[in-house]
C-alpha cells in the first residue's frame, strides 16, 4: 500500500494543470443557458474534475476507459441522484439532456462542467415549479380518503412524466398519501396542513442554500460511483466537516448521519454509544422526526440539511431524545418507530469483546458454552506506539476473556460477529492466530496485480477447543477476514447468514497534500486493493457464505455489496500455502447441517419463525398502498400482525426447560433465537467430538 501512495505522489504534482482560458470559457459558451439565479461552476471545481479524474484513470483498482459506456454509466448515475424518484424533470427535460449522454467522458478530462450545471439548473426551475403547486394544493385541501385508490411508493422504474398535468397528479397522490400517514398516526386534522406545508417550506428553503459546491460534489460523485460503491469525493467543506465526525461521532447518540434524498440516513451506528446500546436504530434507517426531552413536541425533519439535523439531536450529556424512525426494513405501510435516547459520551470501553457463559441441555446432556461478543475489530494505535501495557486491542481483550472462560471449563466457544462492520486489519490477522497455529491469514491485491500475503507469525494457539462464528448480513470487511481464515482452515464451523460481502480496501488522499495548488481542493477516498482467502477465493461481493445458514429477513438483492450494481466483482486468484487443522472435517459439518435441518422441519418455533420471515420478505415487496382509510388501516393492522409475530419470537423470555438456554446467573434474559440455535449447533459438534466413531478420521 506504501508503494502506491509513494508512486502517487510525483505524477499528481505534474501535468495536470488545465488551460484556465479554456476553462473560463466552458461558462461563456453557453450565455443563453445561464441566468443570473443560476448556480455556476468555478475555476477551481474545472481543475478539480481534471485533477481526480487523473487520479482515479491511473491508480483506481479497476482498469477502465474514458469512453461512451462509462459517460452513458455516468450520466444515468447523476440524473438519479438529482431526480430518482421522477417527481421533477419532465421528459421532454430529459430528452434534452441525451445530448451529453455520451460526452461526459471528454467532459471529465477537459474540465468542462456545461452538463453538470445545465441539468441541475433545470432541476431547480421544475422544483420551484412542484413548490407552486404544492402551495396551491395545500392552500385549499380537499383529501377525500373515501375514495378508492392507491399510490406506488417505488418511482424509480415507473416513465417520466410527459406533461404537468401528469406530475400534478403524481404529485397529488404522494402529499395524500403524506397526509393520511399523519392521519392514521394520530395527528389532528387541524395541524396536518400546518405540518406539511412548513415540510415543504423547508425543502424550498433547503434548496435555496445548495451551492455550487454542492453541486460539483454531487456530479463527481455520480463518476465515482460508476468505478465502485466506497470511491467518493468530498468538496473542501464536506471534507472538514468529515474530519470533524471523526471526533463528534463519539458525543451524542453515537450515530453517523447523512442526508439521502429528503431524508437523514443512519450511515453507521458507533459501537459504545446510547444507540448502539440500545439496539433499535438501525444502520440505513431514516429519522424523519426529533422531539427535546420526555415531553417536548416532534419537528419534523424530513427535507432538512443533516448539519441542521445533527444539531437537534446532539445536546448535553444526559438529556433525553426522542426520534421519529422510518426503518429500514420496513414495510410500505408501516409507521415510523420511536426511540428513546439519553445523549452521552460515547463509552469505548462499553463497545470492547464482552463473554457470557451459558449452560444449553441437548440430548439430555449439559453443555457449557462461552460466547464472546465483538462489536468491532478496535485498535488503539496511538497508545500501541507508545508502548501502553493496557491499550485496547480486539486481540488482547478476546486472550483475556477466553482464558476466563478456559478457567470456568466451558466445552465450546461462539465467537459472535454479527452487525460487526470491521475496523484494524491487523487486530483480524492476530485474532485469527489466537485459535491456529502461525501462517497466512488474508491476501491483499494492489491495482498493480502485486499480491501480499499477510500472516500470523505466532505459533502459539491460546483455544484449541470446538469453536463456532456467528455472523449476519451485516458483517463485514475485517470480520470476513477473520470468519473466512477459521472457515478456510476448518478451525471452527462458521454459522448464520452470508455475510456483506466487502472485500476492496481505500485510502483517504487530501489533494492538497499532493497537488501544489494555493485554493482548497477536497479529498478523495479512492480504492486501491481487494482482499482474497488464502484460499484465493475474494471476499468481494460473496462474503462468506455459513458451513450451515440460517433464516434471513435480507436478500443479497437488497442489502450488502452484491446490491451495489457498481460493486467491484468476485474473482479469485492462486491460493496460498497454509496448513489445514484436524479439528472439524466435512463429514462432521454435513452431520451438523442433517441436525440442524431436522430441527428446522419438526421444531415449531424454528419451523413458525422461517414461514414468518418468508411471509414479511414477501410483504416488503409490496410498494403499492391504498389511499383509502379503512383500506389503509387495515394495510398497517396485517403489517403490524407480521411484525409482532416475528418479535414475539426473537424477544420471549426464555425459560429453563429442556432443550433451552438457562444462563447463568439464573435471571431470564431476551430470546435471542439465532444465538440459541447456534449454541444447539455447537452442542451437537462437541458430541460428535466425543463419539469415538467420529473422532475417527
Amino acid at each position: 500500500m506504501k508503494s502506491l501512495l509513494i508512486a502517487l505522489a510525483p505524477v499528481l504534482l505534474l501535468g495536470l494543470q488545465p488551460d484556465d482560458s479554456r476553462s473560463r470559457g466552458v461558462i461563456a459558451s453557453h450565455p443563453s443557458a445561464i441566468s443570473e439565479d443560476d448556480l455556476k461552476p468555478t475555476i477551481t471545481q474545472e481543475k478539480v474534475e481534471a485533477y481526480v479524474t487523473k487520479i482515479f484513470s491511473g491508480y483506481h483498482y479497476r482498469k477502465f476507459g474514458l469512453n461512451d459506456s462509462l459517460s452513458n454509466k455516468m450520466y444515468e448515475n447523476y440524473l438519479n441522484e438529482i431526480d430518482r424518484a421522477k417527481l421533477y424533470f419532465l421528459a421532454s427535460d430529459v430528452q434534452s439532456f441525451e445530448k451529453y449522454r455520451n460526452q461526459l467522458d471528454e467532459s471529465l478530462s477537459n474540465g468542462d462542467l456545461t452538463a453538470a450545471y445545465d441539468m441541475y439548473n433545470t432541476f431547480r426551475k421544475r422544483y420551484r415549479e412542484r413548490s407552486a403547486y404544492i402551495e396551491k394544493l395545500l392552500t385549499k385541501p380537499s383529501f377525500d380518503f373515501m375514495v378508492d385508490e392507491s399510490f406506488n411508493t417505488d418511482r424509480e422504474k415507473v416513465a417520466w412524466a410527459k406533461t404537468p398535468d401528469e406530475l400534478n397528479e403524481v404529485w397529488r397522490k404522494l402529499i395524500k398519501n403524506e397526509a393520511l400517514e399523519l392521519r392514521i398516526s394520530g395527528k389532528p386534522d387541524s395541524s396536518i396542513v400546518t405540518l406539511l406545508k412548513d415540510r415543504y417550506k423547508n425543502r424550498e428553503r433547503n434548496l435555496g442554500r445548495f451551492r455550487s459546491e454542492q453541486v460539483f460534489q454531487m456530479y463527481m460523485n455520480a463518476f465515482c460511483e460508476v468505478l465502485d460503491p466506497h470511491t467518493r469525493y468530498f468538496s473542501p467543506a464536506e471534507s472538514d466537516r468529515f474530519k470533524q465526525d471523526m471526533y463528534q461521532a463519539l458525543e451524542g447518540i453515537g450515530a453517523v448521519l447523512r442526508e439521502d434524498g429528503n431524508y437523514i440516513k443512519v450511515v453507521e451506528v458507533v459501537p459504545g454509544g446510547p444507540a448502539f446500546k440500545d439496539k433499535r436504530l438501525k444502520k440505513d434507517d431514516r429519522i424523519i422526526g426529533v422531539a427535546q426531552g420526555d415531553e417536548g413536541k416532534y419537528e419534523d425533519i424530513v427535507g432538512w440539511y443533516v448539519d441542521d439535523a445533527v444539531k437537534k439531536i446532539k445536546g448535553a450529556k444526559g438529556t433525553v431524545v426522542r426520534l421519529q424512525v422510518l426503518a429500514a426494513d420496513a414495510l410500505p405501510s408501516d409507521p415510523p418507530k420511536e426511540i428513546r435516547l439519553a445523549r452521552e459520551k460515547v463509552n469505548l470501553q462499553t463497545s470492547r469483546a464482552k463473554k457470557e457463559v451459558v449452560t444449553i441441555t441437548q440430548n439430555k446432556h449439559d453443555y457449557k458454552i462461552g460466547i464472546i461478543q465483538i462489536p468491532s475489530f478496535y485498535r488503539d494505535f496511538e497508545s500501541a506506539g507508545k508502548r501502553d501495557k493496557d491499550f485496547a486491542s480486539t486481540t488482547r481483550d478476546v486472550q483475556k476473556l477466553l482464558d476466563s472462560l478456559k478457567a470456568e471449563n466451558v466445552e465450546g466457544v461462539v465467537i459472535d460477529l454479527r452487525n460487526n462492520g470491521g475496523g484494524s486489519l491487523t487486530e483480524a490477522i492476530s485474532l485469527t492466530g489466537l485459535f491456529i497455529s502461525k501462517g497466512p491469514v488474508v491476501q491483499v491485491r494492489e491495482q498493480t496485480g502485486e499480491t501480499e500475503v499477510q500472516s500470523d507469525l505466532n505459533p502459539e494457539v491460546n483455544y484449541d477447543g470446538p469453536l463456532a462464528v456467528l455472523t449476519n448480513r451485516f458483517s463485514a470487511s475485517a470480520s470476513e477476514i477473520f470468519a473466512a481464515a477459521i472457515q478456510d482452515y476448518k478451525r471452527g464451523i462458521v454459522l448464520g447468514e452470508q455475510t456483506y460481502g466487502k472485500g476492496t480496501v481505500q485510502t483517504m488522499v487530501d489533494l492538497n497534500q499532493w497537488i501544489k495548488d494555493p485554493d482548497k481542493l477536497g479529498q478523495i477516498n479512492i480504492t486501491v486493493a481487494k482482499f482474497y482467502r488464502i484460499n484465493g477465493s475474494s471476499t468481494q461481493r460473496k462474503g462468506v457464505s455459513p458451513d450451515i445458514e440460517f433464516p434471513s429477513a435480507f436478500s443479497a438483492a437488497e442489502y450488502g455489496e452484491s446490491s451495489q450494481p457498481t460493486a467491484l466483482p468476485w474473482d479469485q486468484i492462486a491460493t496460498t500455502r497454509y496448513d489445514l487443522t484436524k479439528y472439524l472435517n466435512e463429514k462432521q459439518v454435513e452431520k451438523l447441517r442433517e441436525k440442524y435441518q431436522q430441527r428446522l422441519k419438526n421444531e415449531p418455533e424454528l419451523k413458525t419463525f422461517t414461514e414468518e420471515l418468508e411471509l414479511f420478505r414477501k410483504a416488503r415487496e409490496n410498494t403499492v398502498v391504498s389511499l383509502q382509510e379503512t383500506k389503509r388501516k387495515k394495510e398497517r393492522e396485517e403489517a403490524e400482525k407480521k411484525r409482532q409475530a416475528l418479535k414475539k419470537l426473537e424477544t420471549e423470555e426464555e425459560d429453563d426447560d429442556e432443550g433451552t438456554v438457562a444462563t447463568k446467573p439464573a435471571d431470564k434474559k431476551k430470546k435471542d433465537i439465532y444465538m440459541i440455535e447456534t449454541e444447539r449447533i455447537l452442542a451437537d459438534y462437541i458430541a460428535l467430538i466425543k463419539s469415538p466413531s467420529m473422532a475417527k478420521r
